[in-house]
C-alpha cells in the first residue's frame, strides 16, 4: 500500500494540457464580474485548507495587497518541486496545466475542496502576473508567470533556489488581468464573510486577513475553536434562541459528519450545507438526507409523547424546522458537484450517511435533554397550526383572482405556453407599462406593470403581505405559490415564465423599487434567484445622435465616455429620464429585443451575508443601516 503521508513529484497526476481559460473564463470561475474575481482568492485558500485537512497547515495570510494584488500564504508542506515524469518541475506544472494535482487518488489528500485540478492554473491564466514562493526541504525556491507563461529560466527542468530555509510552506502572489475582468478591486466584506466561514469549519485553522489597500490597513485573526458551533451562535446573536446549540458528530463509510443546530422564536429556517469546507448554495443529498431524518424523528417522538394523537397528520418538513439554524458540514472522499462552482452535492452515499449519523446522535441527545425535545415539538406544533389557518387564509387571498387577473389590467399575458420560452416584464409605472405592451412581441413577452413602490417584506406582517394587491398579482401571475415560514407551497416546476425581468428606471426611484422586488424575491420565493430565474433589464441612459453616422444608444457613463473619445465630429445627446420618455420602438430596440438588450442576472453568492444584508439594510433597525452606509458611501457610484 502506498504511504498515504507520501506527497512529491509523483503525487501530481496529470489529465490534460491547459486549453483557453482566458478565452472562457466563466467556465472556469463563474463569472468575469467581483463573483468570479473573487473566486480567484478562495481557489489558492481551498488548496492552503486542503493541506490543513491534511495535517501540515495550522495557518494562512491572507493580504489584499496596495497594489491590488492578493497574496496567500500558508505553512504547509509547500508545493512539490521535484522533478516531475513529464521533464520539469511539479510546481510549473501544477501552475500551467489543467487537471494537474495531488487530489485525485486520495494518497496525498484523504478529502478535498478542490477536486478537478484547475484551480491554481486558472489563477494563473486570469492574471496579469503570479509569483510563486516554496519553502520545501530546507530551500526556498521561485517562480514567476505572466498572463500563464513562465518567465522564469528553469536550471534542469528545476527552479531555482533563492535561499535556504528550516521553514515550511507555499505563498502565492497574484494581480487580476483587467483585460479579463470587468473590475480588478477585491471585495474585502465577501472575502472576509468566506475566511470567517472558512475558520468556523477548520476550528484548529487560523486564518489571518489583511487589507493594505486603506490608509489604516485592516489586520483581522480568524480562530474558531468551538467550530460550527460558534457559527451557529454567530448567526443567532441578534435573535432569541429556544435552548443551547445542539451538536454532535459521526461517520460512516469514510464520510465524516457534522451537525450544529438551534432553534430560535422566528418564523423561517436557514439551514446551510457545506461538502470539504465548499459551501453548497443549493444545497444537495447531505441536507436530504438530514432534513428527512430529522423530521422522522421528530414526528415519531410526538407520536410518543402523545403530542401528535392517532387522527392527527403528522408535522410537515417545513414545520419541524421553523426557527430553525442549522450547519450540516461533511467530508467525503470522492464528492461529486453540479457544476465546477460545486453549488450542489450529488452523492446519494452522502444523503444515506447523514440520515443515519443523524438518526443515531439526535436520538441519543432527546433522550437524555427531553425539554429541549418537547420545546422544539412546541416550534412544529405552533408553525402547523398558523400554517392550516393560513392555507385557508391563503386559498381564499390567492384564488379570489386566479382566473380574472389577466384582464383586471394589471397583467397583458403572452400566447406561447411554453415556460421555457416565455419571460415577464415587471414594469415601474402605467406609462411604461402602455409603452411596453405595445413594444413587445405578444408571443413570449409578458408585461405587468405596478403602480407605485411594493410593500418593504422586510418590516411587515405575513397577513399584510399577503393581502398587498401588488404582491398578489406577482405571486398569481408567476404561477408557483409563496413560500413562507409557516408552510411551504412554493413548487418551481410550475413557474410559467423562464425570465423574470425587472425593468425599473435607471434613477433613484427605481433603483429603490428594484430592492424592494428583490427583497420580496430573495424572501419568500428563493429559489427565482437560486436558480437563474431573476434578471434586470438594463435601459440605457442616453441616445447619441451624430449630425453624420448612425444614432448609438449608451447604457452609462462609461459608454458615453468612450464615445465621446472615439467619436470625432458634433451629436446631439438625448438623455432618457425615464422608461416612460420612449417611445414603442425605442424600448424595443433598447430594453425588450433579446438580440440587442443588455440584462443582468441576479446572483447570490454568499447566503448569510446576503441574509444579513437583506436584514440590516432593509429591517427596522436604523444605526446598523447608517453604519454600513458610512463605510461604503466610497464605494457608491453617483448619478450626477
Amino acid at each position: 500500500m502506498a504511504n498515504a503521508n507520501k506527497y512529491d513529484a509523483s503525487s501530481i497526476t496529470v489529465l490534460e494540457g491547459l486549453e483557453a481559460v482566458r478565452v472562457r473564463p466563466g467556465m472556469y470561475i463563474g463569472s468575469v464580474s467581483t463573483k468570479g474575481l473573487n473566486h480567484l482568492i478562495y481557489e489558492i485558500v481551498d488548496n492552503a485548507v486542503d493541506e490543513h485537512l491534511a495535517g501540515y497547515c495550522n495557518t494562512i495570510y491572507v493580504t489584499l495587497e496596495a497594489d491590488g494584488s492578493a497574496t496567500i500564504e500558508d505553512d504547509g508542506r509547500g508545493i512539490p518541486v521535484g522533478m516531475h515524469e513529464k521533464g520539469i518541475s511539479a510546481e510549473r506544472l501544477v501552475f500551467t496545466t489543467l487537471h494537474a494535482g495531488g487530489k485525485f487518488d486520495n494518497e496525498a489528500y484523504k478529502t478535498s475542496g478542490g477536486l478537478h485540478g484547475v484551480g491554481s492554473s486558472v489563477v494563473n491564466a486570469l492574471s496579469e502576473w503570479l509569483h510563486v514562493t516554496v519553502k520545501t526541504e530546507g530551500h526556498i525556491y521561485e517562480d514567476k508567470y505572466e498572463r500563464g507563461i513562465p518567465v522564469l529560466e528553469l536550471k534542469d527542468g528545476l527552479l531555482p533556489v533563492i535561499g535556504k530555509t528550516k521553514e515550511t510552506g507555499t505563498r502565492i502572489s497574484f494581480l487580476p488581468d483587467d483585460t479579463i475582468f470587468d473590475k480588478t478591486r477585491f471585495k474585502e466584506d465577501d472575502v472576509k464573510s468566506r475566511l470567517h466561514e472558512t475558520a468556523y469549519l477548520n476550528p484548529n485553522l487560523t486564518i489571518v486577513f489583511e487589507d493594505r489597500r486603506q490608509e489604516v490597513p485592516e489586520h483581522i485573526e480568524y480562530h474558531e475553536p468551538e467550530g460550527i458551533v460558534g457559527f451557529i451562535k454567530d448567526m443567532n446573536k441578534s435573535k432569541e434562541a429556544i435552548h443551547d446549540v445542539i451538536y454532535f458528530q459521526g461517520e460512516s463509510e469514510g464520510i465524516a459528519v457534522e451537525v450544529a443546530l438551534q432553534y430560535v422564536n422566528e418564523f423561517h429556517e436557514n439551514v446551510l450545507g457545506f461538502c470539504n469546507n465548499i459551501y453548497n448554495a443549493e444545497g444537495g443529498t447531505h441536507l436530504t438526507g438530514f432534513k428527512t431524518m430529522f423530521t422522522n424523528v421528530i414526528n415519531t417522538y410526538a407520536r410518543g409523547l402523545n403530542i401528535l394523537k392517532e387522527k392527527d397528520v403528522n408535522f410537515t418538513g417545513a414545520d419541524v424546522r421553523n426557527g430553525m439554524t442549522a450547519v450540516i458540514s461533511i467530508k467525503h472522499p470522492d464528492p461529486r458537484f453540479e457544476g465546477q462552482t460545486k453549488t450542489k452535492l450529488d452523492n446519494q452515499d452522502a444523503s444515506k450517511v447523514v440520515a443515519k449519523v443523524t438518526g443515531d446522535e439526535i436520538v441519543r441527545y432527546f433522550d437524555r435533554n427531553l425539554d429541549t425535545l418537547k420545546s422544539i415539538i412546541g416550534c412544529a406544533e405552533k408553525a402547523a397550526k398558523i400554517r392550516k389557518a393560513e392555507e385557508k387564509a391563503r386559498t381564499n387571498m390567492l384564488t379570489k383572482q386566479k382566473f380574472s387577473f389577466d384582464s383586471n389590467g394589471k397583467l397583458a399575458n403572452c400566447e406561447s405556453k411554453d415556460a421555457s420560452k416565455c419571460e415577464i416584464f415587471i414594469v415601474e409605472g402605467d406609462s411604461a407599462g402602455g409603452s411596453a405592451k405595445t413594444a413587445r412581441d405578444r408571443m413570449f413577452q409578458a408585461i405587468l406593470p405596478i403602480r407605485g413602490k411594493i410593500l418593504n417584506v422586510e418590516k411587515a406582517s405575513i397577513d399584510k403581505i399577503l393581502a398587498n394587491a401588488e404582491i398578489k398579482t406577482m405571486i398569481n401571475a408567476f404561477g408557483c405559490g409563496f413560500s413562507e415560514g409557516y408552510g411551504n407551497d412554493f413548487d418551481i416546476s410550475r413557474l410559467r415564465y423562464d425570465k423574470i425581468i425587472i425593468m425599473a428606471d435607471a434613477d433613484v426611484d427605481g433603483a429603490h423599487i428594484s430592492t424592494l422586488l428583490l427583497t420580496l424575491f430573495y424572501r419568500f420565493m428563493p429559489e427565482l434567484i437560486y436558480e437563474g430565474h431573476v434578471y434586470i433589464a438594463m435601459p440605457p441612459l442616453y441616445k447619441a445622435m451624430p449630425s453624420k453616422g448612425k444614432e448609438e444608444y449608451l447604457y452609462d457613463d462609461k459608454a458615453l465616455e468612450k464615445y465621446r473619445k472615439r467619436h470625432k465630429g458634433p451629436f446631439t445627446l438625448q438623455r432618457y429620464k425615464g422608461l416612460g420618455e420612449m417611445d414603442a420602438d425605442q424600448l424595443w430596440e433598447t430594453t425588450l429585443d433579446p438580440e440587442t438588450r443588455l440584462l443582468k442576472l441576479v446572483e447570490i453568492e454568499d447566503a448569510r451575508m446576503a441574509s444579513e444584508v437583506t436584514e440590516m439594510l432593509m429591517g427596522t433597525e436604523v444605526p446598523p443601516r447608517k453604519e454600513f452606509i458610512y463605510r461604503h458611501a466610497t464605494e457608491a457610484e453617483l448619478d450626477i
